[in-house]
This record gives C-alpha cells, structure tokens and sequence, in this order.
C-alpha cells in the first residue's frame, strides 16, 4: 500500500500520481510501440501520459514516444508535459483533417469527452461523445484502441443490491449518460468493421486531491454547508490507481470490444464518508435530503481480477483531502455533482 502522506504541493501530487506501478512495467514491456494519449488536457491525462512516459524511461525503452493530443488551451499543461518527454501534439478532434494529420500508432487511449453543459448545449455533447469517436475510430482503425467510458452508462440501482456489472444492461437517465452509450456503440461498431481491439474503461469516479467526490464533500464540510446525501453511496478509486489500471487494459483489448468497471470494490455511504471527513477537518457535518432507494453504484470485480487491488485504500485518500484542504492546497473548482441523481449534468 502507498503511504498516506500528504503531497505538500501540485508537483508532489502530480508525481505520485504518475508513479508508474509494476502492472504497468509489465505491460509496457509486452506491448511493444509508440502510444498515443487523445484527449490528454483534461483531469487525468496529463498524470497518465507522464505515467507511460516514466514507464519507458523506467524499462528503458526510451526509443519509444509517448504522444499527448488536446486543444491544449493551457500553454502551461503543455510545456509541463513536454519538459517531462512527452510529446505533445495541439489538435481539435472535432476536426477530420487535424485528426488525419495525427501520426500512426500501434496503441491508443482515447479520453476525449464531454460531461457538463449538457443540459445546455445537449448537441455538443453528443458531438463530443460520438462524432469524435467516430473520427478517431477512422483513423486509427489499425490500433489497438483503449476507450475511455463511464459508469454512469448503466441505470441507477437499488441501494440495498448488488451495483452494475459489465454484463448489466445500458440504459441510463439523462442526455450525458446517453450519448456515452452513444460512445460505446460508435466505437463497437467499427471495432466489428475494421477488427480493431478494444477495451471500454467504465471509469467510476476517480479522484486525487484537487477534484473528486472527497473533495466536493470535504470543501462543503470546510466551509459549514450541509451535504446532500440523495445520492446514498458511491465508489472511488485514487486517480494514480486508475491510470495504472487504464494504461494495463492495452494487454486486455479483443474484438468485440470488453467492457471492465474501474473503480473501488467497496460501496461507501456518503454520510459515513461526510461524517469521516468531517472528523479529519475538525468540523461538525450538516446533511440535507433523504437517502434515495437508487443509486449509481457498481461491481468492480472484474478490474480487480485482471489488476488485484489499488495502492491506495479509502483511508489513505481521507486523511490525504482532508490534509489538502486544511493545508490549502490548490483546487480545480471542478464538482463531480456526484449527488445528480436524473443523469441532468
């Protein structure tokens, strides 16, 4: 298990997030070739394109590049990637040609989409989440393809039941939740057409310590606003777990595509969590809302059949948000809106 010390700063964070671990050591080595990260300027790109890139140096395949695609409208995220020997490339994935223009790779791990601002602009996020795979299923049609999806495909289940499985059937609430089936299909579709492998990673909330769940519960407990718990239990894993686990799948693709739920085996109450954290932040918890007899909760098995368990257990990510936000530590101001519980994002 990692050690639960607080990074004291981004850059401390940053690097413990792209620690790569031996899972992804040994994929690395058996899967031979330059790697393409598209979608590399959100939350979680810039931390997993460091990870392969110090995975390489690490085996020391050095010959091979590691290439992050984004529009890159922070200057900094792209020099911070490049200064850490990754190559970066500006490009709009909404644009065929700039795609065309993209060099050819053996591997790809697709990031790209859009979550919020559905609610006003719904024709963007169907855009995003399936014109784009469309676009990029084209031009890489000779790759091996790691998708990145959500949990939120499946329906809500009862509190009190067994969370989805990769099995479960797709139908959620909500335009979002929707055009991310809507990603899947694309994307199964021209795996069939062009035989390519593929693996959708249905990513269940993923956290480090500027965003996530814990944080969107310890900043309202920090500032005495009261927690809704509607949204009764939830999952998390640490993002630095998640990368490694994404990076992993490349030895799991296959045609059609599988699917692997990729987040924490346990279900944590929120008001349990709430209460934790408000221990840590020395803070009493208000609630507001009634535990719904839904939830979006998950079975995270099967990641923990192919990769074991995180480094990271939920004890360690507590005592670490809450040291970040006592400490100050920078945020994204980014909410997950965990608590949505009409897929109305």
């Amino acid at each position: 298990m990692c050690s639960a010390k607080t990074p004291l700063t981004t850059a401390e964070l940053d690097e413990r997030l792209s620690l790569p671990t031996e899972g992804v050591l040994q994929t690395l080595r058996s899967v031979p070739g330059d790697i393409m990260v598209l979608g590399a300027g959100g939350k979680m790109g810039p931390t997993l394109a460091r990870m392969l890139q110090r995975g390489l140096q690490m085996t020391g395949e050095n010959h091979r590049n590691v290439y992050a695609v984004s529009r890159f409208s922070s200057s900094a995220a792209a020099r911070s990637l490049q200064e850490a020997g990754v190559r970066t490339i500006p490009c709009d994935l909404m644009n065929r040609d700039a795609i065309l223009q993209l060099p050819d790779v053996p591997n790809a791990i697709f990031m790209a989409g859009q979550k919020f601002g559905t609610r006003d602009s719904p024709e963007l996020t169907w855009a995003t989440n399936t014109l784009v795979p469309a676009l990029v299923a084209e031009k890489f049609r000779s790759s091996r393809i790691v998708a990145l999806s959500t949990g939120c495909v499946y329906p809500l289940v009862p509190a009190n039941g067994p969370g989805s499985a990769e099995d479960s059937p797709l139908c959620p609430p909500g335009e979002y939740s929707n055009s991310c089936v809507g990603r899947e299909r694309i994307f199964e579709y021209f795996s069939k057409k062009y035989d390519i492998p593929m693996v959708f990673v249905r990513l269940c909330y993923a956290i480090d310590l500027r965003y996530g769940v814990l944080m969107d519960l310890a900043q309202k407990i920090f500032a005495s606003q009261p927690v809704d718990i509607g949204m009764s239990g939830t999952h998390v894993i640490w993002q630095g777990d998640a990368n490694a686990r994404i990076i992993q799948c490349l030895t799991h693709t296959s045609v059609p595509p599988v699917a692997v739920n990729v987040t924490g085996l346990e279900r944590l109450p929120i008001r349990s969590l709430a209460l934790r954290l408000g221990e840590l932040l020395h803070k009493d918890v208000q609630f507001t809302g009634q535990e719904a007899a839904l939830a979006w909760l998950w079975d995270a098995h099967r990641s923990y059949d192919w990769f074991g368990p995180p480094s990271v257990s939920i004890d360690e990510m507590l005592t670490m948000t809450a040291e970040w936000v006592l400490q100050g530590g920078e945020t994204l101001n980014r909410p997950t809106h965990f608590e949505v519980t009409d897929g109305q994002f």
